[in-house]
């Protein structure tokens, strides 16, 4: 038996793989940070063996709920991901597996890579009416990737959609391949006629380092770009820093941070309802639009979540907070389930990408009803 993790996104450390039985793993923590629950790594020459691996530092992971009843991933062929046997007890994670093959990932979500983010960009970029911009390059030399869709006049709506401001949180971009999948569709006509009224300006991955990395939170020095809002830096947080200077070029009437959530196992949307210019009108938006997406999605629901932020709590390190005060707008994170969907469960994948793809597609529906209101 083999384990690796040299490839991109991989996190583990190997110490112990003599007994299929009994691997004992370790997850690597985020550079310069305290914070790691991602993992993602390769067992070769296991086949038809009984698989018991044993992350032993899992007591110190970031989010410890985030272990009760959550299933990992693996995947023969790193397209489909299943969720296998795992549980939780006096501080190790073990994960239980008798691979059919010799050749199996195992992974915290279904991974999104890098090369597929390249190639998600690259597909996007050819659409009619895609401009591609680079903002800048993150502090590992990597791009920051900015779509701009539909043509910029002052009369438009300006929507901004950002995801994986924390890089383990993949199911974000697999949500963004569903989003621009029908955004870009020349024959969907709730697409055709938003851009008649809207332009959007979409970051696919807000931390390329952190991502490459196998980082669950940070990017390369270690900061939590979503806790970098109000005082970015080309230093520590240029993707943060490169984002704000282009919104405030083009103006922001709606914004989706898009992330996931390790505990809680439903799709929920948290507003901004804390900041300082928080409106009747802005509140009505942010349920409006929450309601329309239930109609959408019934993947999505309202009854679970974080619950409203208290007047005056808001926190503007935050993209949602930051971006609701200081452009005036409504502004919103989605978060989903790293476990299964408790409300629509499926035992063989979990809350799983096809079901992302589905939730970002359906985002159009609500923006649509409610595009007309963003001013």
């Amino acid at each position: 038996m083999n384990i690796s993790s040299a490839f991109d996104s991989g996190n583990i450390i190997c110490d112990s793989c003599d007994d299929p039985s009994n691997v004992q793993l370790r997850i690597r923590v985020d550079n310069e940070s305290h914070f790691f629950q991602w993992f993602h790594f390769r067992v070769t020459g296991a086949a038809d063996q009984a698989c018991c691996f044993h992350l032993t530092n899992a007591s110190e992971a970031a989010y410890l709920e985030g272990w009760d009843d959550y299933q990992a991933v693996a995947s023969y062929d790193r397209d489909h991901w299943f969720r296998v046997p795992t549980s939780y007890d006096d501080g190790v994670l073990k994960i239980e597996h008798e691979p059919a093959l010799d050749s199996v990932w195992y992974a915290y979500f279904a991974p999104y890579s890098m090369e597929r983010h390249l190639d998600l960009v690259a597909t996007a970029a050819q659409g009619d009416g895609v401009r591609y911009e680079h903002l800048g390059h993150t502090l590992d030399g990597q791009d920051m990737d900015l779509l701009v869709i539909g043509e910029e006049t002052p009369d438009k709506r300006k929507c901004w959609f950002i995801a994986r401001q924390h890089p383990g949180e993949t199911m974000a971009e697999w949500w963004m391949e569903g989003f621009l999948d029908r955004l870009l569709d020349a024959d969907e006509p709730i697409a055709r006629e938003l851009l008649k009224k809207a332009v959007f300006y979409v970051v696919p991955n807000m931390n390329p380092d952190g991502s490459r990395r196998g980082h669950l939170r940070t990017n390369a020095v270690g900061v939590n770009l979503n806790r970098a809002w109000s005082d970015a830096s080309t230093d520590q947080s240029p993707e943060v820093f490169f984002v704000k200077q282009r919104m405030k070029q083009a103006g922001v009437d709606f914004a989706l941070d898009v992330h996931g959530d390790e505990a809680l196992p439903y799709n929920f949307i948290a507003g901004a309802e804390g900041v300082g210019g928080w409106t009747a009108r802005l509140d009505q938006l942010t349920e409006a639009f929450k309601s329309m997406y239930v109609t959408a999605n019934p993947d999505f629901q309202t009854e679970f979540g974080y619950g409203r932020d208290e007047p005056g709590s808001s926190d503007l390190r935050k993209a949602t907070d930051y971006i609701a005060e200081t452009f005036d707008c409504l502004s919103m994170t989605l978060e989903m389930p790293f476990k299964d969907n408790a409300n629509a469960p499926d035992e063989i994948t979990g809350w799983s990408p096809a079901r992302c793809r589905l939730l970002g597609a359906s985002v159009l529906d609500p923006l649509y009803r409610l595009i007309d209101d963003l001013r």
